[in-house]
Formats: structure tokens, sequence, C-alpha cells
């Protein structure tokens, strides 16, 4: 009983306020180095180059959502759903861990680093490891997660159109970068949480928070996570360490952590990592500051295409955006390549590092998906998109593609 209390530690949290751990092994979990790792990963990568206060980590947003499961599993019980101790207690370990696969600058690293192998599939292995370690107690938390549990409602807490992880980062985005419309009222979606032939729904009352909800997600892409200038950042990240990558395999000398070395000199695939333990185990001791560490040392490097962009990135000399809603024309790339090709003195082939196009995508709202059920007094229950009267859902439904033009100002 002792041991039990000393775990059940409170924190405090800038969204939510005091904070406390619910079970002996959440407390285990979080200690664990590879949990620790969260505390060295910003949530929003390189948007602090735009948002200064952009500044939280993925620690943070795990934390923030394992609070929002607690208090969604105690609102469904209350309504005279079963959800057992044993259930409540996976579910929990699933939502604390469904961020532990991210790696520094998660998309960047994606492209780049790795080949293709997603944060889903390291955060899979990193739970496997984990439930190993604890002899078997995070079977269960491992079955929500891929959703191979009976019980599909618990699987939608953690992953679906309305989880605890995108009701935390909205909240926590917003406030960290200042952005207010991205503000939900996540207590009061909470409150209205329900369980309708085994899939999450959202009692009609709570309706207009959804629409809120949908409206937010949409205006937080645009003003943060598809800001032009957060793009110009991210894009210059990718093709910076697609430049090392590069290097690397042609065998020139690249200064590297220890960690980092592991991956920018040799190609690892999905399979590779499943076979060999020791790679996860490198994995986890990268992070934000292997990155930054090494780009500021390939500022003087002497191949003047590395050199370049990583002096842009550390002095914040990001590229020249344009946004617009139909392609640029091929005209109008191959100028900009030609002028930029004379004043930077680079190839047909390098010129690509500094001058190119590309396209977002904003879908606040996933029809094609599992949807969000509003649930009705007589029982019945219908998707968000065809019981909304206030505001039309099916346009927030459409997704909107942009095109982009990145090139030296």
């Amino acid at each position: 009983m002792d041991s039990f209390y000393n775990k059940r530690k409170i924190f405090n949290d800038p969204i939510y306020g005091f904070v406390s751990l619910p079970y002996e092994i959440i407390f285990d979990l979080i200690e664990h180095p590879f949990f620790q790792r969260l505390r060295r990963i910003k949530q929003l990568g390189l948007t602090n180059l735009v948002y200064p206060g952009a500044l939280h980590t993925r620690f943070h947003h795990a934390m923030g959502a394992m609070h929002l499961m607690g208090q969604a599993i105690e609102e469904i019980r209350s309504k005279g759903h079963d959800i057992t101790e044993g259930e409540a207690k996976a579910v929990t370990i699933a939502i604390l861990l469904h961020d532990i696969g991210h790696g520094p600058f998660s998309h960047a690293l994606e492209h780049s680093i790795v080949n293709n192998v997603t944060h889903e599939d390291i955060s899979q292995l990193f739970m496997n490891r984990l439930n190993d370690e604890f002899k078997g107690e995070l079977t269960l938390a491992i079955k929500i997660f891929q959703n191979k549990y009976h019980k599909k409602f618990l699987h939608q807490l953690v992953s679906s159109q309305l989880d605890m992880d995108r009701l935390d980062y909205l909240k926590r985005d917003s406030f960290f970068t200042g952005v207010s419309e991205g503000v939900i009222s996540s207590d009061r979606i909470i409150k209205m949480l329900n369980v309708a032939n085994d899939q999450l729904a959202v009692e009609a009352k709570g309706i207009y928070s959804i629409e809120k909800f949908l409206i937010a997600r949409r205006l937080m892409y645009w003003q943060v996570y598809l800001h032009k200038t957060v793009l110009s950042a991210e894009n210059l990240l990718v093709n910076i360490l697609k430049r090392a990558k590069e290097l690397a395999q042609k065998k020139v000398d690249l200064f590297c952590t220890p960690a980092l070395k592991i991956f920018l000199y040799k190609q690892y695939s999905k399979k590779d990592f499943k076979n060999d333990p020791k790679l996860l185990d490198a994995f986890a001791i990268l992070d934000d500051y292997d990155i930054m560490t090494s780009i500021k040392v390939w500022t003087t490097h002497t191949d003047p295409v590395l050199s370049m962009l990583c002096t842009q990135l550390v002095n914040r000399r990001l590229l020249k955006v344009e946004m617009q809603n139909l392609p640029f024309k091929e005209a109008k790339i191959l100028q900009i390549k030609n002028e930029v090709k004379k004043r930077y003195k680079v190839n047909d082939k390098d010129v690509n590092y500094f001058v190119f196009a590309g396209t977002v995508a904003n879908d606040a709202y996933r029809g094609d998906k599992i949807g969000i059920n509003i649930l009705f007094k007589d029982g019945s229950t219908a998707d968000v998109a065809k019981a909304s009267d206030q505001l039309n859902i099916d346009v927030l439904a459409k997704t909107v593609k942009k095109h982009y033009l990145c090139y030296p100002k």
C-alpha cells in the first residue's frame, strides 16, 4: 500500500491545474527512459520560429491526454456503461504511450532519416518492449491501441476523430502558441460523451461544442500546423537531413552525435527494427538535441549546399513561401531556379534543395472514416455532418488543398 501511495504523484499542468497519476504502473512507465525521452522532443517541431511560445514537449501532451482519459472513463461509467478496472488501466496506458514512437522533428525524420518507418510503427515496437519488461502488464493496452479489443469505443477514446489526443493537443497548442481560435471546451465535450452500439458518441445537446471543435481544428491547421512560414522551416529541415544523408551515403565525413550517426550512415527499414533490438535502443536516445547540435556544426561544413541550408535554419533566414489554390506554373518555377543557380552557383540537381513546390491538405473532419456520432434522446444516432443544423459540417468535411512554392528571398 505504501509503495502505491508513493507513486500517486501530483503534477501541475498549465492547462488543467493539478493532475494526479491514477495507477502505480503509470508512474513506472513515466519514469522509464523511453518515456522520459519525450521531454526532449518538442510537440510542434519548428513552430516556435513563428510562435515563440510553442516550446512545449510531447511529454506535456502525453500527460495531458492521460488526464483527459481519466475524465472520459469516469463520465462514461457514470452513464451506466461497464468499464472494468483492468480496461480503465489499459486504456490509460494506451493514451499515455500513444506518441512514444515520435522521433525528433517527427515528420522530417520520417521523410529523410529512416526508410518509411512511421512513428506509429516505432510506438508499437516501444510498447512491445515495455510489455516484456513489465511482464505482460501492457497486453490489454496494446490490444486496445491496435483496435483488436472487442469494446471498440475504448480504442476510439485513444484514436478517432474525437479522441483524447486531439482534445489535448488542440487546447495545449492553442495555449502555447497564443492562437485563441484553437480554444475548445474539452470539459464540455467530455461531459457529453456516451456510448451507443459500442461506438463512442456525443449526446445531442453537445453538438455545438463539436461544431466548435471541428472549426477550431480547421483554423489551427491553417494558422499553426500548416502556417506557410512553418512549412518553410520544416521543408528546410527535411532538405538538410536529405543532404546530410546523401553525403553520408558517399562516405563524406560529417559530425554527428552517436545516435544520429547510426541512422545517417545506413538505411534502415521496419524489418530491420524488428530484427535488431539494438536499433530501437539507438532510436530511444535520439532527440531534438541530436539534430540541432549537428546542424549547428554543419553550418561550417565544406559542402556549400549543406552549409548554406544549415546557416539559413540556425539564423532563421527561411525561404520565402508563396501559397495559392492552383499549382504553380512550371515556367515560373524554372525562372526562379535559373536565378538561384546563378546567385548560389549550384547545379541543376542541387538547386532543388533551395527551390521546390508542394501541396498541403487540410481536412478537419473525414466523413469517409469512423465519424463522430451524435446520440439523440430516443437512442438513435447520426453522423455529426448530417445532425448539425447550425453550420454546414459538410463544408468542413471537404479536404482543402493548397499549393506552395519555396525559394530564397
